[in-house]
């Protein structure tokens, strides 16, 4: 039978292998996406939840969220908040493409 320890043991093994391959990961993709002053970041709104993860990790104030009213015959939301690039401000950085959740965010020739 696995004692108490063996298992915490376990966990935490898992814990760090998972942890090494997610950083593995994305410094992989990191290297893949284009980046630099002549591109800009570039919003799916579709695939855009609204999470906030790129304001917040955005240093130049280049994203702004907005309210857009959603169109859904399950939820009665009367609006959902989308990201939106502030062309002047973006420095094509890439933080905001490596945070978004759902891959709504990447990056475009200016």
């Amino acid at each position: 039978m696995t004692t108490r320890e063996e298992l915490i043991n376990r966990r935490a093994a898992e814990a760090e292998r998972i942890a090494v391959s997610l950083a593995r990961q994305k410094g992989e993709r990191r290297s893949t996406i284009k980046g630099g002053e002549g591109t800009i970041a570039w919003v799916t709104e579709n695939l855009c939840i609204g999470c906030d993860q790129c304001t917040i990790v955005c240093d130049d104030d280049a994203i702004e969220l907005y309210y857009k009213d959603m169109v859904s015959p399950l939820l009665n939301v009367p609006s959902n908040r989308k990201a939106q690039i502030v062309r002047d401000a973006c420095t094509g950085c890439r933080l905001c493409v490596l945070s978004c959740p759902t891959d709504a965010i990447k990056m475009i020739d200016r």
